[in-house]
C-alpha cells in the first residue's frame, strides 16, 4: 500500500510540474477549438499558417475549420463567404464568443447594424476584444444611444490608445451631449495618436469658433494643414476663419482647394454660358500660366493640389510629376504623389516619391511613416526600423509605431533594442496589453521571472481572456512552488471559461497536488460531467480514489478512463495494481482444518520478490537481496 501511495504522489507531482502541459488529447475538435481561440495572440504570418493548418488537420469539419476558413476569407476581402463561415462556425459552436464577434464586425462593416448589435453583443460577453467596443459603439452613436456609445467608446480607448478615431467618436458623443470640455479632452487625445488626424483637427477648431476663440481656431487649423494638406474639411474652415479676419484672396484659395465654388463668382458669368465652378476657373488659369510659364514649377504644384482636392487622380499624378520634374522643392508634392501612387497600388512609384519627400525635408514625419510601413509590409525590416525611427524622432508620442519597432526587434533577437521599444510603448501607453506580455517574454528568456512576473500581471489585468499571459504567469509560478498563486489564477480562467472542461481538470490537479482532495474530487467530477469521455479527467479521479482508499469506486472510474482511451498507460498500471494489490474478496477458511502459520524461508522469500515485482510502479527496478 505504501508504494502505491508514493507511486501516486510521483504521478500527481510529475503532472504539475512537467510545464503544466495538460492538454485531453481525446477529442482533436476540442483541442482544435482551443487553438482557435489563441489565433488572435499570434503574431507572426508563419506561425499563424501553421496554427491554421493543424486546426484544419486535425478537425476538417468542425467548428474550429469553419472558423479558419473566415479568418481566411476575410483576408482575400470576401466578406461574404467570410460571413458564410462564422455562421457555420455557431451552429457547430453557438459558445464559441469570437466567432460572434467577428460576425458583428462584419456585420458592421456591411451597414447591418441590428445584425451587428446582437452579435457584437454576444462577442463582448466572453470576450473584451477592443474592436468589438469600437464597432458597437460606433453603432451607437448612430443612434444617438450616447450614454452606451461614450461606454463602449472608453472600453475601446483603453485598449486601442493608438487608434485616433475611437478618441474622435469619444469627442463626437461628448459634443452632442453639449459638454464641450470633455470634448476637447478627447480630441487632445487623438491627436496624439494621430497629429494628422483631420477630424480632431476640425472638432477642435469648431469647438474654438463656437467659443468665439478665432486664433486658437486658426493655429489649429493651420497645424492641421500642415499634418493633412488635401483635407477639404480644414482647408474650407480657414476660408470662413479668413473670411472673418477679412481676407479675400486666402478665402477664394481655401475654398476652391475645399472643392466649394462661390456664388457670387457663378453670377457673374455671362448669360447664357453654362456656370464653370471655382475649381474649373482656376485650372484654366493655372493652364495659361503653364502655357506662358512652361517652367513654372509652382503653377504645376498648385493645379496638383487642385486636381487632388477635385477627386481627378490621374490629372493631379501628371501635375505632381510636372512638378517633380522641375525639382520641385515643396515636401508635399511627393508626398502626396506618392499617396496617390500607393492608392493605385504601384507601390515601386510610391516609394520613390516617398524618399524624394524625405530628400527635399527630412522633417515630413509622413512621408517616413509610410516608407516604413511599405518597408516593414515587404520584410525589409532593417530599413522599416530606419525610416520608423526617423518618424519617432519627429513624433515620439506615437506607441503603435513603437511596438511596430519593438516586434521587429524582438523578432531579430536583439533583445535590449527590443526592450527599450517596449518601454517606450508602455511609457505613453503603461497599460497596453500586448506591450506588457511581449516585454514579460523577454524577461523569460533573460531570465528575470520578478519583472516577467510583473508584466503578465498587468497583461492578464488587460485582458482577463489573455490565455497566453495566464499560461505564462502559471509556468513561472510553477517553477517557483508558488501553488496558491495558481489556484487562483486556474479558479479565475474556471470562472471565465465554465463550459471548457480543461479549465476544471487543470484545477482539479493543482487541489490534488495540494492534498485538497474534496475540491480535487468536484472539479474532477465537473471536467467529466462537461465531457463524459474525457480520459485524462477520469484517470485523474480513479487515481485520486485510490489514494483515499475508495478502490471499487477507482476500479469503476478507472475503467471508465480505459474505455474512453485505451491506449493510456497509466490506467492500465493502476488497475492492475488493485486486482493484484487489492482483492476486496478474502479467502474463505474451511472448518475444522487449520492453516499452516510456518513456511519454509526460501518459499517465505520467494513469495515476497514476486509480490514486490507486481507492486513496482513503472520504470522502477525490485531490489531483493540475496541470501
Amino acid at each position: 500500500m505504501k508504494t502505491m501511495q508514493t507511486y501516486l504522489l510521483l504521478l500527481s507531482a510529475v503532472l504539475l510540474l512537467t510545464g503544466f502541459s495538460w492538454g485531453l488529447g481525446s477529442d482533436p475538435c476540442t483541442d482544435a477549438l482551443e487553438i482557435a481561440g489563441t489565433l488572435g495572440s499570434i503574431r507572426g504570418e508563419a506561425q499563424m499558417r501553421q496554427a491554421e493548418a493543424k486546426i484544419i488537420e486535425q478537425c476538417p469539419n468542425g467548428a474550429a475549420a469553419h472558423f479558419v476558413n473566415a479568418l481566411q476569407q476575410e483576408r482575400v476581402g470576401n466578406i461574404d463567404g467570410a460571413i458564410e463561415e462564422y455562421r457555420h462556425t455557431l451552429q457547430k459552436a453557438p459558445s464559441f464568443a469570437i466567432a460572434n464577434g467577428n460576425l458583428g464586425l462584419l456585420y458592421a462593416l456591411k451597414g447591418m447594424n441590428d445584425e451587428a448589435s446582437v452579435e457584437l453583443t454576444r462577442g463582448l460577453s466572453s470576450v473584451s476584444n477592443p474592436l468589438y467596443h469600437k464597432a458597437i459603439a460606433q453603432i451607437f452613436a448612430a443612434q444617438k444611444v450616447y450614454p452606451l456609445a461614450a461606454y463602449h467608446f472608453n472600453e475601446a480607448g483603453r485598449e486601442l490608445p493608438g487608434d485616433a478615431s475611437v478618441f474622435v467618436g469619444l469627442a463626437e458623443v461628448y459634443t452632442a451631449l453639449n459638454q464641450p470640455d470633455k470634448a476637447l479632452e478627447e480630441y487632445r487625445r487623438a491627436l496624439a495618436a494621430d497629429p494628422g488626424s483631420a477630424k480632431a483637427n476640425v472638432g477642435t477648431a469648431a469647438i474654438y469658433l463656437q467659443r468665439g476663440e478665432l486664433d486658437k481656431a486658426f493655429e489649429q487649423l493651420k497645424r492641421g494643414e500642415i499634418a493633412a494638406p488635401q483635407n477639404r474639411d480644414i482647408h474650407l474652415m480657414l476660408a470662413a476663419v479668413y473670411e472673418k479676419k477679412g481676407d479675400a484672396k486666402l478665402v477664394d484659395y481655401h475654398s476652391l482647394l475645399g472643392g466649394k465654388s462661390k456664388p457670387a463668382q457663378l453670377a457673374q458669368k455671362p448669360a447664357g454660358q453654362p456656370p464653370a465652378s471655382t475649381a474649373d476657373k482656376e485650372i484654366e488659369a493655372l493652364k495659361a500660366a503653364i502655357k506662358e510659364r512652361p517652367e513654372d514649377t509652382l503653377s504645376y504644384e498648385k493645379l496638383g493640389h487642385i486636381f487632388r482636392a477635385a477627386g481627378k487622380d490621374t490629372e493631379a499624378i501628371e501635375a505632381y510629376r510636372e512638378a517633380s520634374h522641375r525639382n520641385s522643392t515643396n515636401s508635399d508634392v511627393y508626398l502626396n504623389l506618392g499617396i496617390l501612387y500607393e492608392k493605385k497600388s504601384q507601390i515601386d512609384e510610391a516609394v520613390v516619391a516617398y524618399k524624394r519627400a524625405v530628400k527635399v525635408n527630412p522633417a515630413n514625419a509622413e512621408a517616413h511613416l509610410r516608407l516604413g510601413d511599405i518597408r516593414f509590409s515587404r520584410g525589409l525590416f532593417q530599413e522599416a526600423v530606419e525610416q520608423y525611427s526617423e518618424f519617432l524622432k519627429l513624433r515620439p508620442a506615437s506607441p503603435d509605431i513603437h511596438l511596430k519597432l519593438a516586434r521587429i526587434f524582438a523578432k531579430s533577437k536583439e533583445a535590449g533594442l527590443a526592450l527599450s521599444s517596449y518601454n517606450s510603448v508602455l511609457t505613453y501607453s503603461p497599460n497596453d496589453g500586448d506591450a506588457n506580455r511581449e516585454i514579460a517574454a523577454i524577461y523569460v528568456q533573460k531570465g528575470d521571472s520578478e519583472k516577467a512576473l510583473a508584466h503578465y500581471k498587468k497583461a492578464l489585468a488587460a485582458h482577463k481572456d489573455d490565455s497566453e499571459a495566464r499560461t505564462s504567469l502559471i509556468s513561472i509560478y510553477v517553477k517557483n512552488k508558488q501553488y496558491d498563486e495558481i489556484t487562483v489564477l486556474l479558479k479565475e480562467a474556471v470562472e471565465l471559461s465554465p463550459e471548457d472542461p480543461i479549465n476544471h481538470y487543470k484545477l482539479g490537479l493543482i487541489y490534488d497536488f495540494k492534498k485538497e482532495y474534496d475540491d480535487a474530487i468536484g472539479a474532477y467530477k465537473k471536467a467529466i460531467e462537461l465531457k463524459p469521455d474525457n480520459a485524462r479527467s477520469l484517470n485523474a479521479l480513479g487515481r485520486l480514489y485510490m489514494k483515499t482508499g475508495r478502490l471499487s469506486e477507482a476500479k469503476e472510474t478507472l475503467e471508465a478512463a480505459k474505455k474512453a482511451d485505451p491506449a493510456m498507460e497509466e490506467t492500465s498500471v493502476l488497475l492492475n495494481n488493485i486486482r493484484d494489490e487489492f482483492n476486496p474478496e478474502p479467502r474463505k477458511i474451511k472448518k475444522g482444518k487449520k492453516v499452516k502459520a510456518k513456511k519454509s524461508k526460501k518459499s517465505s522469500k520467494k513469495t515476497k520478490t514476486k509480490s514486490a515485482a507486481k507492486t513496482a510502479p513503472a520504470g522502477t527496478k525490485t531490489d531483493v537481496k540475496k541470501k
